[in-house]
């Protein structure tokens, strides 16, 4: 989810407003999954680790 790291401008806080709803809840789940694992000092199963030529930016649609 590199989409996330974007920080969170103008532009970035209205596409977030305007993601269908199951976009918007993955990206939160994903979002409290990290924290909880970084808070945990665990990292994602490798199983859920996703790969690089599966990644698709999610959030670039949006943006334009």
């Amino acid at each position: 989810m590199q989409d996330d790291i974007i920080y969170g401008n103008d532009d970035m806080k209205e596409t977030i407003r305007k993601l269908p709803e199951n976009f918007y809840n993955n990206r939160m789940f994903h979002i409290k999954r990290a924290l909880d694992l970084t808070m945990k000092q665990q990292i994602v199963p490798k199983e859920h680790w996703t790969k690089c030529e599966e990644y698709k930016f999610y959030l670039e649609p949006y943006l334009k």
